[in-house]
């Protein structure tokens, strides 16, 4: 049997690399501490809740998982913003990074709904 590719795993695995540079040079650049490590976390955390669900020991714990990982994008996105509004991030990496961020919250939204669904039913 051939696995599937997990495109949100590995979509979150390329943003958690932006994340860090992001973060290296917030600290570096901008020495902002603060929000930054906010943004790590969570920026972080979206595909370590992705990789955790791919050995749940139930569909209702992938679900769960996979929520996690939801609400953490929408934290990104709001460390994101913020950081952007506050001129750490300039227009450019702020929309890269919300557009990287917004794709894998479509996914995983898809991904809840289907999964939901399928309990459902």
């Amino acid at each position: 049997m051939v696995k599937k590719e997990n495109i949100a795993k590995r979509k979150s695995i390329q943003f958690a690399i932006a994340i860090v540079s992001t973060y290296k040079f917030l600290t570096e650049t901008g020495k902002e501490f603060v929000l930054s490590k906010q943004l790590l976390r969570s920026g972080t955390s979206i595909g370590a809740n992705i990789a955790e669900g791919e050995y749940a020991s139930s569909e209702k714990d992938l679900l769960n998982k996979l929520y996690i990982a939801l609400k953490e994008c929408n934290e990104t996105l709001y460390w994101l913003e913020l950081l952007f509004e506050t001129n750490y991030l300039d227009k450019e990496r702020y929309d890269t990074l919300t557009d990287s961020c917004s794709e894998i919250k479509r996914i995983l939204s898809a991904s809840t709904k289907t999964l939901k669904d399928k309990q459902e039913n």
